[in-house]
């Protein structure tokens, strides 16, 4: 056995007599066994690697291992995205000599392709196209990168170098948004997809391990939530719980196993401000650091108003986004207070004044603080929750959303709190804002499984174009540079 095959047999969790069970489907030298569809001069063969070069054309395995059908299988890609590339590898496909494969699934190879025409593409490679998405890049392009995906029974797994991003187990009967046909794990062959004229990959290696067809996997319990999860991922919106916080026992391998059986993709958060686990330029890096490779976001939740004075924007740019709220400010009579503490709020005698300053101080923060999502929005004391409706009143919510629009922040729909209410998510959707899924978490009880957001998706009728995606827009600390101390 090679080192390169007992490498890639330890990686993908292989015994090393399994990894002798390896059949190569490409030769390195020829089209032997792959048939192009419609644009046919699209793919050739170039320094012993598979070149996709030209318009739309999905390379299909006809060769003879396993009569060119698979349905239990590991498969083995190692491949390469040129910048801008949109590619894909499909499995339980079959030959179509025009269009997207209608059979099938897609693993997704996209690090930097952003869609054509009004179209955004999110979903990032790894990514089980439509079904369990991956929002966050993790490889580069121009970067030779290795996905296996292993196929036995109902259940695909899809890992990147060695990462597991996708577990997921098709339910019985499966999950399809109305109106569509929709796609089941049967059999079929391999297919690889050039994209476009602009969609440049290459595939140095191709090759699979057949498994017997006995394999079997229990059905995941389907509820609800669980449809529309799945149905949003299907329609583009990014479903990713954006304010997750490593609390109370919770762990990151919890968190990622969650995910991966939720079909929710997270952010994890560190509090960063005066009295907060990280409060300078170091630990902010070191937190960043301990994250490097994993398949989360990373973001900074900037505490109080004193958090732009203790992190330098190189420290800060680290992060995927920064988030912060209005929970925490001083009052025109030079109280600090936290609004989530009685005590630090003491009695309220005015509220129409409260809520004044509350709103004012939200404004300057959407206004002056490098933030990319608004979290725990509309929040108010305790003291006031009874009286929610009332005060926040129309023209406030308005000086909030206008703020949020001219600034390019996110608003959060917030699980832990349910907030923003449903009036203010109409008024914000009317106004061109953006939204994220956020659950701001205590610990692991608490981590649900956006259920607020989906409500608000129903009531406002959010598609995909009303979310936001780290790294699609500039970052506030590059929009705002002067922010934060150089």
């Amino acid at each position: 056995m090679t080192r390169r095959t007992f490498a890639a047999a330890a990686m993908a969790g292989l015994s090393a007599a399994a990894a002798e069970e390896w059949i190569p489907l490409f030769d390195g030298r020829s089209l032997n066994g792959w048939r192009a569809s419609e644009n046919k001069g699209t793919w050739t063969v170039v320094d012993g690697q598979l070149a996709s070069n030209g318009p739309r054309s999905h390379l299909f395995y006809t060769g003879p291992v396993n009569g060119a059908n698979f349905r239990n299988f590991e498969l083995e890609v190692e491949a390469l995205a040129k910048p801008l590339c949109n590619s894909g590898v499909y499995f339980h496909t079959r030959y179509q000599e025009s269009g997207f494969p209608e059979k099938g699934f897609e693993i997704q190879i996209n690090n930097t392709a952003t869609g054509e025409g009004n179209y955004r593409e999110r979903k990032k490679t790894g990514s089980l196209y439509g079904v369990r998405n991956i929002y966050k890049q993790l490889v580069d392009d121009d970067q030779w990168f290795r996905l296996n995906v292993l196929v036995r029974g109902k259940n695909i797994q899809v890992r990147l170098n060695g990462t597991l991003l996708v577990d997921f187990t098709e339910p019985i009967p499966p999950v399809t948004a109305p109106g569509e046909k929709g796609r089941v794990l049967d059999a079929g062959t391999f297919a690889i997809q050039g994209h476009d004229a602009g969609s440049h990959v290459r595939v140095r290696s191709v090759r699979v391990r057949p498994l017997p067809d006995s394999t079997a996997f229990t059905p995941p319990q389907v509820d609800d939530v669980f449809r529309e999860l799945l149905i949003l991922g299907a329609h583009n919106v990014p479903v990713v719980d954006y304010h997750v916080h490593l609390k109370g026992g919770l762990t990151l391998e919890q968190v990622l196993a969650k995910g991966r059986r939720d079909g929710i993709q997270c952010g994890i958060a560190i509090n960063c401000g005066k009295g907060f686990p990280v409060q300078d330029d170091e630990t902010a890096r070191s937190f960043v650091e301990s994250m490097r490779g994993q398949p989360v976001f990373v973001a900074m939740q900037a505490e109080g108003r004193e958090w732009t004075q203790m992190f330098s924007r190189a420290a800060a740019g680290l992060f995927d986004y920064i988030f912060t709220d209005s929970m925490t400010w001083t009052d025109n009579h030079g109280r600090r207070m936290r609004l989530w503490i009685p005590e630090e709020v003491g009695t309220i005698p005015d509220a129409r004044e409260f809520m004044d300053t509350l709103v004012a101080r939200t404004v300057r923060i959407l206004e002056t603080e490098p933030i990319d999502i608004y979290v725990n929005p509309t929040f108010v004391p305790d003291a006031l929750k009874k009286d929610y409706d009332v005060l926040w009143t129309e023209a406030r919510m308005k000086k909030v959303i206008d703020a949020a629009v001219k600034n390019s922040v996110a608003i959060v729909l917030n699980s832990r709190y349910r907030l923003p209410g449903e009036t203010f998510v109409k008024m914000a959707k009317s106004a061109g804002c953006k939204f994220t899924f956020g659950t701001n978490n205590a610990g692991p009880g608490d981590l649900g499984r956006c259920e607020y957001g989906l409500d608000m998706v129903k009531a406002a009728g959010l598609r995909w174009q009303d979310f936001f995606v780290p790294g699609v827009e500039t970052k506030a600390v590059h929009r705002k540079r002067g922010a934060l101390k150089g």
